[in-house]
This record gives C-alpha cells, structure tokens and sequence, in this order.
C-alpha cells in the first residue's frame, strides 16, 4: 500500500511513502502522519491511499516508509478533503495552506493534548452522612469534617475544592488511604463558554413573515439568501431552523463577521442549545481551541458559531450552514489561501447536502445578482420583528458652515436628549487613534512610516505615533522631518480624540470605547459589551466591530460622525461599502419598542450612496451600482483578480509586473488585463507594491494563464508574487 502526503511545507506537491504492513489495517485518509523528509521528520495529511508499483512511484529512488499516525481518527472526512482539493485549485494556493487554514494551529502545533487534573469522589458505598461503624470513626474531626462536604457537593476538581474547602490536598490523599475518597485525573475541557451566566431560552413566537421565511429555508433546494431589514428576526428564524436539523440528528455551522459578534450570537444561541454548542475564534486560548475542536469532531458539540475558518469545523453529518452579515469583506482571506468563506459554505453545502443560509440586511451585490438570476432562492423579510419599526434618519451637512469640530449641535442635542432620560447611544467613527496625521504647518508634509507610504496615526493614550498598516510606531518629533519647522499639527479624529472630545462635552456619561486599541484582552470584547447591555455605560463609541449584528434594546440614538471616510477609498466598491456600513450601523437603534433616531454627519449629502442608506432604500441602491458596474464591466458581472508583486527593490517589482502584464495580456481566453501599476498603498512593511488587474467572465482561463506563466518563468526570491482570485480588496 502507498500513501500520498500533504506533508506541513508549502511545497504544492503530494509525496509518496510506503505504509508498513503493520498500519495498512488503521490507515485512513485524513490522518495526521509523521514521515520521514530528507534528514528531518517532519508531519503531514493522507490525501490518498493506493495499491501500485513501489518502483515505478519511486523511479530511482527507493520509498520511504511512514513513521507513525500522529492520531487515528481523521482531521478530514473525503468530503472536506475534497472541498480543500477545489479551493486549492481555484485560489492557486498550495493544498497544504489550505489544510492547516482548514484545522487551528492550537490543534496541530506539536505537544498539544487534552488537559487533565484530580478529581475527588466520596468512596463508592460512603456517600451518606459520616457515622460510627461505617469505618469513618477513624478520621479525625478535620477529615470528618472535609469528608461531610465532598458527600454534600457530589465531589469535584481537587483544586477548587481545596480552595472552597480552605483545605489541602494531603486531608484527600488521607480520606483515600481510609477509604472514604477516590482520586483520579480526568479530562478537564478549557470551555470558553463558562465564564458565561448562560440563562435557557426557549423559541419565540414568529409573526407571519418570519413563518413564511423559515419553511421556505427548510424546503430549499439552493442557497437561501435571507435579506432583512435590521431588526427583522433574522437570528430567531436561524436558531429555529438550527433546531429543526438537530431534530434529524444533524450538525449546524453559524459564522459571524466579527469576534465582537461571537459573544453575543454565542449567548444566544447557547441559550437555546446548551452544551450543544461549541466556539472556534482567535481570541480562545490554545487550550480552548484544542478542546472545542475536539469535542466537534467527537460529535459531543453539533452547533458551531465562529468567523471564517469556522466553514472548515469538522462537525458531523451537517445539515445547515449559515451565514449571518454574508456581505461583510472580512470573511475573505486576505493571506494564502485568499478564500472566501462564503463561498466555502456554498461549495460545502452543495457536497455535504446542507442547507445554506446567506443571511443580510444589506446583501453583497454579488450575492444579490446570483438571487435575480436564480442560482440562489430569495427571502425577503421587510418588518422588524416584535412590532419595532425602523428609526428616523437626519442629515447633517457639516459643510454647510454652520457646524465646526467633532459634534454637530443636532447631535449633541440627541445625546443630550438620551442622557436625560435614561437612554443609551452609539457612536460610530470607522477610525481609530487619536488624530489621522501630524502634519506641518509650514510646508504641508506629514510625518509618514519610514516602512509604509502612509502616514502615521497620533495615539494619545501612549503618547506615540503608530502605523496601522506595520505595527511600527515613533516618538513625537519636535520638528518637522522635512523642512524643520516646529509648527506641527494634529489633523483628522479617531476615536481617542473623539471620546476626549464627548467627556468635555458630558462630564457626568459613562463612555465606554470599543476598536482594536480596546479589545485587545482576551474577553474584551465581551466585557465591553456586557457592560453596555448591562447599562453601565451611556455611550458606546467604536469603530466597525459595533456596526453590526448587535441588539440593546435601550439604543434609541446612533451618531456616524464621519459618513464619507470609506467613500475616499480607491476602490470600485467604496459606495456598496459605505452603504451597507451606514445602513448597519443605523439599525443598532430603536429595536425594542422605544423610537429610534440616526443622525448622519457628512461633508457629501448629495452621495447617491449616503442618500440611499438614509432612505433605508436598499433596492433602488444595488439598481443603480449594478447598472454602472455592468456599464464598467467590473463585478458581480466579471471575475476581478489582482497579481501582487512586492520586492524591497521598486524598479524590480516594477519589472516583473509589467512583463506579466504583457505575457498575460497574449493569454488564450477571454480576459481583459491592465498595465502594470503601483498599488494605491506603493510602499509597506518596507516592500514596494506592484499589481496587475484581470476581469474575466470565467474564472478557468485566469487560473490556466496564472499557473502556466509562473511555471514558466517564475520571478526572483526577490521578487514575492501572489494572485488573488475575485479580489475583494484592490488598493
């Protein structure tokens, strides 16, 4: 028997090895070997397993044989397997990125294993009270006494019980010795889910709309796009159709844009579903990742919630997918492999038989073009569960000039109004820092990141300027670096400058910030929020992570203090994206049955995208920005894919990308290629960036063309090159 491996190097090729007799009877595709490779031993994935001729796999050389299998249950069942295989293909991604995307580092890295500690119990046939004759006359009075509390309690962790006890772990070794106790070590699961008061809830009502959306996702045949105003019940409608599968037995993945969005969709959906329920996100421990893992590929937990690499959980006999804010960028990959999650859950439903849910108040126009055409059912909800209606949208001109600084009076007014009678607001500004730039007076320069071609950002809280795009950061100079001068100035605000701003402004709020200078402690994210649904703040102010997704009944007001940011991105889909970030962040008001208001600062109301998302007009919307995409021929009507070329050189990954550029452009196929270009950002982490951009109505002749140029003529080590097949992100 042979074995072909994914062995954990990019290599992009499978290795042959010969199994030993011994394991051909427990080898399976799927497991995790350990094999020999070169001097090393390295580790790696059966992809396929074969009878043939040792000799003509080896040519000259002879096989090597496998070491061990790390673990016999498979990380991958042939239906995963063959869902890493395509997104291999179609990212042009080596298929062993795609297989340690697909499982958490914590579960592969080397030495991980479950966690075990000492559990005590009272002896079997000691667990009434402690009695002369029963043997129990022999302890002391501190035994006896220790002894009538492990009965009381049923046993437990000899940690916790020693601390809640005041004892120690010499009194449970002497109630073992007298017989009274028996200690052992048992698993211990590192449950993220337990720091939690997980209160039971049981299925709400549904109003007709929602009646009508549910059975048709249960009769669906397709994927289902949900498209729901804010507020409409979407999550109630996911959790019964969850209930419904596990009813037959099946398992159920819930992926969320955000970690901001796990604590809260975990709440509720543990509420419902108990121990049933499993997270997988970054912001778990290694422990935690590794036990939560586990307990899904065992079966013990069927309904899995967590963000992209959530599509890859290895949950049993799947029977639905969803797919909650699916118009949201960050379910794409933006490092090999550059999948999309969403797509994923399509491409896994259709192999596993699952439904897929794509759930929006503001859908991708992608997603809402496959809808028109038919590859995808639509549901359209268009009232807001619970009787709420949607709240009342303002406009502020802020170059009207009547208005100067952070706040408008329209919008200090509304906080005001909430403050007085008990309400809380949000406050968005997709920024964070304190100031955008420093900038000089007297020539117009800034002080820019000497590894990026953007300016450093102010931090008043460490008194530094940082780069978001590096990580790197500076003292403050006391000169300008380009002319000398000492008139420096702070321009543009980010959330520090604005929350300063708001506590002059209301001495008494409770202000709580939330971006990612904030969260970054493993549950702050949760902290923060639960604070807020507990009102223990009056405003919450943040960044994207708060747009989304999130339900506090006592939100009557939502301020957007800069509406026009990413409208001044350079990238074809800075309307769809400032739509649906308005439109969202605007639903976080009036949920309950208290009104809701939005005020809206801007500097462009006449924007056809800022005016539609004030008008919650999502129709007219997406008719206008399909029209003028199709006009353009850019996406959902073509496929969009970058090249990238970065090199530490400019003139050479310049070079590289122009012959590209003209070798692609010569391609079979119907493409459309541009010239080579600098990136919007020319210059990060200290590489010059280079790309070259391709629409295509296919996808295939992309790949073919991409994969035959570099076989070819592959760049230099100092040149690194990547493509990234339906591009969501171009600058």
């Amino acid at each position: 028997m042979l074995a072909k491996v994914a062995i954990d190097l990019a290599l992009d090729r499978l290795f042959t090895y010969e199994v030993p007799q011994e394991l051909e009877k427990k080898l399976a595709v799927g497991q995790l070997l350990s094999v020999p490779f070169g001097s090393r031993v390295v580790r790696g994935f059966v992809m396929e397993l074969e009878t043939g001729d040792q000799e003509s796999e080896a040519g000259n050389y002879k096989l090597k044989k496998i070491i061990s299998i790390v673990d016999e249950v498979p990380f991958f069942s042939e239906r995963l397997l063959d869902i890493v295989r395509r997104i291999a293909q179609w990212t042009v991604s080596p298929v062993e990125s795609v297989l340690k995307a697909a499982v958490p580092a914590a579960v592969l890295k080397p030495g991980a294993h479950e966690k075990t500690q000492l559990y005590v119990d009272p002896a079997d046939g000691k667990a009434g009270a402690a009695k002369k004759g029963d043997g129990l006359d022999v302890l002391t009075r501190r035994q006896a006494w220790v002894y009538e509390n492990l009965v009381r309690l049923g046993g437990g962790w000899m940690h916790q019980l020693c601390a809640e006890l005041g004892t120690t772990a010499t009194i449970f070794r002497e109630l073992e010795r007298k017989g009274c106790a028996k200690i052992e070590e048992r698993q211990r699961f590192r449950a993220p889910l337990a720091r939690r008061q997980v209160v039971p809830s049981k299925a709400l009502a549904l109003n007709p709309g929602q009646v009508e959306a549910l059975e048709k996702i249960l009769k669906a045949e397709k994927p289902v796009l949900l498209h729901g105003i804010t507020g409409s019940g979407k999550t109630e409608i996911y959790l019964q159709a969850i209930a419904r599968k596990l009813e037959e037995g099946r398992g159920a993945i819930v992926m969320v844009p955000e970690i901001a969005l796990t604590p809260q969709t975990v709440q509720r959906f543990a509420s419902r579903f108990g121990d049933k329920v499993a997270v997988l996100h970054s912001a778990l421990s290694d422990g935690e990742r590794y036990d939560e893992w586990h307990r899904i590929r065992s079966g013990k937990a069927l309904v899995v919630v967590g963000p992209r690499s959530a599509v890859f959980a290895p949950v049993k006999d799947l029977g639905i997918i969803i797919v909650d804010e699916e118009h949201e960028g960050s379910y794409k990959q933006e490092d090999t492999p550059r999948y999309n999650a969403r797509d994923v859950a399509v491409l896994r439903g259709k192999i596993e038989g699952a439904l897929v849910v794509l759930g929006s108040a503001t859908p991708s126009l992608e997603s809402y073009r496959n809808a028109q055409t038919g590859k995808y059912s639509c549901v359209t909800l268009t009232e807001r569960a619970g009787g709420g209606t949607l709240p009342a949208v303002r406009l502020v001109d802020m170059d009207d000039g009547g208005e100067t600084g952070i706040y408008s009076q329209e919008l200090l007014a509304a906080i005001a109004k909430r403050l007085d009678r008990g309400e809380q607001t949000i406050l968005f500004l997709n920024r964070r820092g304190y100031s955008r730039s420093l900038t000089c007076e007297s020539c117009g320069g800034t002080v820019d990141c000497d590894s990026c071609d953007t300016p450093y950002t102010y931090h008043r809280a460490d008194n530094c300027l940082r780069c978001h795009l590096c990580g790197g950061w500076r003292e403050l100079p006391r000169r300008c670096p380009h002319c000398g001068s000492d008139r420096l100035s702070y321009r543009g605000i980010g959330t520090q400058r604005a929350e300063i701003a708001l506590q002059k402004c209301f001495r008494r709020a409770r202000i709580l910030r939330m971006d990612a200078d904030s969260t970054r402690g493993k549950n702050s994210h949760d902290d923060i929020l639960g604070a807020f649904r507990r009102h223990e703040a009056d405003i919450l102010l943040g960044t994207q992570m708060i747009a989304k997704g999130l339900d506090f009944p006592n939100v009557t007001l939502v301020g957007v203090l800069n509406a026009d940011q990413s409208l001044n991105m350079p990238d074809f889909r800075a309307a769809e994206r400032t739509f649906q970030l308005l439109a969202q962040v605007s639903g976080r008001a009036g949920r309950s049955r208290l009104p809701g208001e939005v005020v809206i600062q801007t500097r462009n109301a006449s924007n056809p995208a800022i005016k539609a998302a004030c008008a919650c007009d999502y129709v007219g919307f997406a008719a206008g920005e399909l029209a003028d995409r199709r006009e353009a021929g850019l996406p959902p009507w073509t496929h969009l894919s970058v090249i990238r070329f970065k090199s530490r050189d400019r003139e050479l990954a310049e070079r590289w990308a122009r012959f590209y550029s003209e070798m692609l452009a010569k391609a079979p196929g119907k493409m459309r290629v541009s010239d080579a270009m600098p990136s919007a950002i020319e210059k990060q982490e200290g590489y010059f960036r280079y790309q070259v951009v391709i629409t295509s109505e296919l996808i295939s002749p992309v790949v073919s063309a991409y994969r035959q140029a570099a076989a070819q003529c592959p760049p230099p080590k100092a040149v690194k090159m990547a493509i990234d097949i339906d591009a969501h992100n171009i600058v």
